[in-house]
């Protein structure tokens, strides 16, 4: 095996490939399908990258399973994104943006191939450029970078039936991005051209049209872009904002931003969270089962005078020592009913419900399980049609063995609960 997860080699002068490994599976703390690169890799990497700057020729090359947030590449919103595992360490907030911010400060970096999410390469988004025409949206900020999403080669692990792989291209100018097609004997089609127009700054064009078909099925998450019309004005600064006139429908498209600079947004009956950099989608704050037929508003929750604890002693005055400059806001959604749900934040401040845990942990549990059903047959005599309405599980914050986050609600958890007339989620 290797004697380090991470690699580099110079493969012409000045050239590096570079490869960063995931080294968690069993002890990853939320899904076992998120791809941690470990602190000692992240500090190896950053290193290289200022050893190596572009002012000195360098052009370096990285190859990880999954992408950096910030890519830009397109996404599942029905898996990756409602469970969580779209990005490198994307349930660490710091390290998940520390990527793309690497890519923004080193334009020595020129290229970024990744998988994971086992799409084919015909649609167009499947490389992204560092720059973009402006009539097409706010300049991206990707640095010198260009990032390539890598298929499958093997039918049975392809989401849309492709079987394809890259063939990175170097040139006298840049370099070319193809595709391998191994259902066409190998196939090889150029995707797009990459020209070097000095060490900092490149050109790239695309050598086809998007060839992709099923886009009904395998669309590309909407991000929300500065100054697109889902835009909602007012939710950072306003003490009371109505995020939308109607209800809450499948087809509602609405994002904004809060005082305290997080991104949400309306997409297919769910409300999302967006990274406040990248505006790239980072997981399901309410699934659609809970958000349609309902009216979601952003109003001021900051206290105007710090309140005093008498009744614990050494306590007096804790409530003021977490107040900062920044404004306090509720998330509130309500139905025709005036029933009210406050959306609480995650104790990182976050919103997005990290609520699908390792693979092996749930495996554990159906072990649980299988022998809760067997005590309940053998020893109590519950038959085998009905075991399954008489055999349950209890969780703390999750749901089910599932490792897909499919609702945010949680049965006798989070069913509402009256308070001096208004109803909060747990």
């Amino acid at each position: 095996g290797k004697p380090t997860p991470q690699f580099f080699r110079e493969i012409a002068e000045k050239t590096l490939l570079v490869g960063l490994s995931s080294t968690v599976f069993r002890d990853a703390e939320c899904t076992s399908h998120e791809v941690p690169i470990d602190d000692a890799q992240m500090e190896w990497f950053e290193n290289l990258v200022k050893e190596k700057p572009s002012s000195e020729g360098w052009k370096i090359f990285v190859f990880t399973h999954a992408p950096p947030n910030g890519s830009g590449l397109r996404v599942l919103q029905e898996n990756h994104v409602v469970n969580g595992c779209c990005w490198l360490n994307h349930s660490n907030e710091a390290q998940c943006r520390k990527f793309i911010e690497l890519v923004r400060e080193h334009r020595s970096i020129k290229g970024w191939f990744s998988g994971h999410f086992h799409l084919g390469q015909d649609y167009q988004d499947s490389i992204t450029f560092p720059t973009i025409d402006p009539s097409e949206g706010p300049y991206p900020n990707r640095g010198s970078c260009v990032f390539a999403q890598t298929s499958v080669m093997r039918g049975g692990t392809s989401r849309d039936g492709r079987q394809q792989s890259r063939l990175l291209r170097g040139n006298k100018d840049g370099f070319e991005i193809c595709t391998v097609d191994h259902q066409r004997d190998g196939h090889i089609r150029l995707d797009a051209t990459i020209t070097y127009r000095d060490d900092s700054h490149e050109v790239g064009v695309y050598a086809h049209d998007d060839e992709a078909y099923e886009h009904d099925d395998y669309f590309k998450v909407y991000t929300p872009q500065v100054g697109d019309e889902g835009y909602v004005c007012g939710a950072e600064e306003e003490e009371l904002c109505m995020i939308t006139d109607d209800v809450i429908s499948f087809d509602t498209v609405a994002w904004w931003q809060l005082g305290c600079g997080r991104v949400l947004g309306v997409l297919n009956g769910m409300l999302l969270e967006y990274d406040k950099s990248t505006l790239a989608p980072l997981g399901l704050v309410v699934s659609a089962d809970e958000l349609i037929g309902k009216r979601v508003a952003v109003v001021d929750s900051g206290i105007e005078e710090c309140e005093i604890n008498f009744d614990e002693p050494g306590m007096e005055g804790a409530d003021c020592a977490d107040i900062d400059d920044s404004r306090e806001q509720a998330i509130i959604m309500y139905d025709e009913n005036n029933i009210v749900t406050v959306i609480q934040p995650n104790e990182d401040g976050s919103y997005w419900r990290k609520i699908v845990r390792n693979k092996i942990a749930r495996m554990k549990e159906r072990r649980r399980e299988k022998a809760a059903i067997e005590f309940a047959e053998e020893m109590l005599g519950v038959e085998s049609e009905n075991i399954k309405e008489q055999v349950f599980s209890s969780w703390g914050p999750y749901t089910s063995t599932s490792g897909v986050a499919k609702s945010t609600g949680v049965d006798g958890i989070t069913s509402p609960k009256e308070f001096n007339g208004v109803v909060y989620k747990n």
